[in-house]
């Protein structure tokens, strides 16, 4: 939902900057759009490392079968964990970006373009404070939303990977429920990759731009910025289509959803009997797929007169 919010109000704003030189909602964009994906950031990291966490309990449990069901407001207050927790350390973004204005020489056309420089209207300690945040933006970046999910899911991966080999070595558990979790690692590892990815470049600008090259011109820099920016959206679109794929219950039950807009859902028979086929087998398998316990089948009932 975050990378859609990223490409539904971020995406249009930085196209309709680079075509018009003029800034979309003007010195409000400029500090909304940093912030929104400094966020989407800090939502995926901390989202890898609750899904590491996952998998570390699921192969350490005593009996998978046996884990209970999570409850809904147990998912909810995580979830509010990450989102509110994410945007929180994106706070400073707003107070770090300002609007400036470039008359080029040549065309006399004035250029609107966002700058990292705290306003001198702030108060004191507020004005210290951003000052002292981008100072040690980058290396806050780099360690916070770069290094934090690639290690975090490596170590996890391992360890994972260690405590189901041994148990596999002490006891065989069932093919089902070892191809379960062997696409739920898959799908952490492609969300991992394809994230590590598309923020190595940012990282690597920043780092550059800082040390080896403090004379870049500033036409340079907004170019790697915008580069920088694509990739995250880059990033934001084959995330969900990437999870869809990789996580077959949730694709599944997706298209079945897509499905049953498309078709208006029919009251007929026959597409009521598939459409409720199709929602058994989705529950069925996405209950093995996210290791929910299964319910024993009730008990066969005799059939015939009590005689």
């Amino acid at each position: 939902f975050w990378d859609f919010l990223i490409l539904f109000f971020c995406l249009p704003v930085v196209i309709f900057n680079e075509i018009t030189k003029k800034r979309l909602l003007g010195d409000v964009s400029c500090r909304i759009v940093p912030f929104m994906e400094v966020s989407s950031l800090g939502v995926t990291t901390f989202s890898l490392c609750a899904l590491g966490i996952d998998r570390f309990h699921a192969a350490t449990s005593p009996q998978a079968s046996a884990r209970p069901i999570e409850r809904c407001h147990s998912i909810i207050a995580k979830l509010a964990v990450i989102w509110v927790g994410s945007m929180t350390l994106s706070v400073p973004e707003i107070l770090l970006w300002q609007l400036a204005h470039d008359t080029s020489p040549v065309s006399s056309v004035v250029t609107e373009y966002c700058t990292m420089k705290p306003s001198s209207h702030l108060p004191e300690s507020v004005y210290s404070l951003a000052l002292t945040y981008q100072n040690a933006r980058m290396w806050w970046y780099f360690g916070c939303y770069f290094c934090l999910p690639i290690l975090f899911t490596v170590s996890c991966q391992l360890v994972t990977r260690r405590i189901s080999g041994a148990e596999k070595k002490a006891e065989c558990r069932g093919a089902k429920q070892s191809r379960c979790e062997s696409h739920l690692n898959c799908t952490i590892i492609g969300l991992t990759v394809i994230y590590g990815l598309c923020t190595t470049p940012e990282n690597v600008c920043n780092i550059v731009v800082a040390y080896m090259s403090p004379d870049v011109p500033r036409q340079t820099v907004d170019l790697l910025s915008l580069i920088n920016q694509f990739f995250l959206f880059f990033k934001c679109s084959v995330t969900p289509v990437l999870l869809l794929c990789l996580c077959r219950p949730l694709g599944q039950a997706f298209m079945d959803c897509c499905c049953c807009c498309c078709e208006g859902c029919s009251p007929d028979t026959p597409s009521s009997e598939g459409s409720a086929d199709s929602k058994l087998k989705t529950e069925m398998s996405s209950s093995i797929f996210f290791d929910k316990p299964q319910e024993s089948p009730p008990p066969l009932l005799a059939l015939g007169t009590p005689c």
